[in-house]
C-alpha cells in the first residue's frame, strides 16, 4: 500500500500508512445491555443546484441507507438531532421529510428504533418571539413527529435561551409541552460547547443551580420523561445528575468524550446513550455493547479505549464543527461517495484535523477497508494541494 503524506500540525508532513482493518465480531442478536442511540447524520446531494446554505437537499437514497447500517448493528436511530446538522443548514422543512421517511423505513425494518428531534428551529432566527410563540412551536413539531408514531427527544431550543428571563419561564414552557406528550419523551440539555446560543440553558448561568431546575422538572415529570440526554462534556455533573433520576428515568449520556466509563457504570448506576460519536464507530460500538452483554468486560474495554482519542479530537474546540468529521469518516469508509455537506460544512475542519483523524481511526481499528480508506484520503489530500 502506497504510504500517505499527512500534514501536521506544526507544518511538517509525515509519511503514513494505516494497518489493515480487523473485522469487529459480529452478533446477530440485538443489543440487550443499554439502550444506545446513535445520532445519525445526513448525506447532501453533491449535484443540487441550490444555494448549499439555506436550500439543504439531500441524497435520500445514501442517507437512509446509512440508518440501515446503523440498525443492522444493532443501535437505535436519534433522528434529525444536531449530528444531523438541525441549526446548521438542515431546516425544519427538510428535517420533516426526513424524519417521515426514516420513520417509514424503521416501520418496514424489524427490530429498527427510532426517536426523533422536537425543536423550535422553524420560528425566524433573529426576530422578536414571546414564550407562548415557542411553546406553539415546540407543539407544531411534537405533533408532527407524534402523528408519524415515533417518539420525542424534546430538543434544546435557542429560541427559548434568547427569550426566557429566568429559570420560571424555562419551566413554564417545558410544563405545558410536557402536560401534552402521548407518550414519555427524552429531554436533551446541550452544553454551549456544542451550540453557543444554548449558553445558560434553564436559565441560570451556574451549572449547578441549572442542574438543579432541570432535576426538578424531571422528578415532577417523571411519568412523561423516558430519560435525559445530557451533553456537557462533565463525566462528574452526569453521574451527580444521574443518581438524582427517579426510578425508571434513564440517563442517556451525550457525553463524547467519556462514554465508555458512564456506560459501563459504577455498580449502582449507569448510562445508557445518544451520540453522535457512536454514528463514525457504530461498528465498534456495537461489538464493546455486546460484550458488556456478556459481562466481558475486558473486551468492552479494549474495544472502546482506543475510539476515545479518536472521539475527543473529533469533538475538539470548536465542538459544534464535529459533523465535518463524521461526514468525512462515512466518506473514508464508503458509505458515501462525497464529502460535500449541507451549509458548506465539509469546510469547517482544516486538513491538518482531519488528517490527524484519519490516523486516530487507523489506530483505533475505524477504518474498515484501509486501502479504500487511503486512496480516499489521498483525493482529499490532492484537493488541499498536498501530493
Amino acid at each position: 500500500m502506497k504510504p500517505l503524506h499527512l500534514p501536521t500540525a506544526d507544518r511538517n508532513v509525515i509519511t503514513y500508512a494505516p494497518t489493515p482493518h480487523i473485522p469487529w465480531p459480529s452478533a446477530g442478536e440485538p443489543i440487550q445491555s443499554r439502550i444506545a442511540y446513535a445520532a445519525a447524520h445526513v448525506v447532501a446531494d453533491p449535484l443540487a443546484d441550490a444555494d448549499p446554505v439555506t436550500d439543504a437537499r439531500l441524497d435520500w437514497e445514501a442517507t437512509l441507507a446509512y440508518r440501515h447500517h446503523l440498525w443492522s448493528l444493532g443501535l437505535p436511530v436519534a433522528e434529525a438531532m444536531d449530528t444531523a446538522q438541525r441549526g446548521m443548514g438542515l431546516g425544519w422543512e427538510t428535517a420533516q421529510e426526513l424524519i417521515r421517511r426514516s420513520v417509514a423505513e424503521a416501520r418496514a425494518t424489524p427490530g429498527a428504533v427510532i426517536a426523533c428531534g422536537a425543536g423550535t428551529d422553524h420560528l425566524e432566527p433573529g426576530m422578536m418571539h414571546s414564550l407562548d410563540d415557542v411553546a406553539r412551536a415546540f407543539e407544531e413539531q411534537v405533533a408532527f413527529i407524534e402523528g408519524q408514531g415515533s417518539r420525542v427527544i424534546l430538543m434544546a431550543s435557542r429560541a427559548l435561551a434568547a427569550v426566557a428571563r429566568d429559570a420560571e419561564e424555562y419551566i413554564a414552557v417545558y410544563d405545558r409541552i410536557l402536560a401534552q406528550v402521548r407518550q414519555p419523551v427524552i429531554l436533551h440539555w446541550l452544553g454551549e460547547m456544542f451550540d453557543p446560543a444554548l449558553s445558560g440553558y434553564w436559565g441560570e448561568a451556574d451549572l449547578d443551580r441549572a442542574t438543579d431546575v432541570c432535576a426538578d422538572l424531571i422528578q415532577r415529570h417523571a411519568a412523561k420523561i423516558d430519560g435525559i440526554k445530557l451533553s456537557l462534556l462533565d463525566d462528574a455533573r452526569e453521574i451527580a445528575l444521574r443518581r438524582r433520576l427517579p426510578a425508571g428515568v434513564r440517563m442517556y449520556t451525550g457525553d463524547d468524550f467519556n462514554y465508555p466509563a458512564l456506560i459501563r457504570g459504577d455498580g449502582s448506576h449507569h448510562s445508557d446513550a445518544l451520540l453522535g460519536v457512536f454514528d463514525p464507530i457504530a461498528p465498534a460500538a456495537s461489538a464493546a455493547l455486546h460484550a458488556l452483554g456478556a459481562g466481558d468486560l475486558e473486551t468492552y474495554e479494549a474495544i472502546f479505549a482506543p475510539t476515545v482519542p479518536f472521539a475527543r479530537h473529533l469533538f475538539g474546540a470548536p465542538t459544534r464543527f464535529y459533523k465535518t468529521g463524521v461526514v468525512f469518516m462515512a466518506y473514508l469508509n464508503g458509505y458515501q461517495s462525497h464529502v460535500r455537506m449541507v451549509g458548506g460544512a465539509e469546510g469547517f475542519r482544516s486538513m491538518v484535523h482531519l488528517s490527524r483523524l484519519f490516523v486516530l481511526a487507523n489506530e483505533a481499528n475505524l477504518l474498515e477497508d484501509s486501502e479504500r480508506a487511503s486512496e480516499r484520503m489521498r483525493r482529499a489530500l490532492l484537493l488541499a494541494g498536498i501530493e
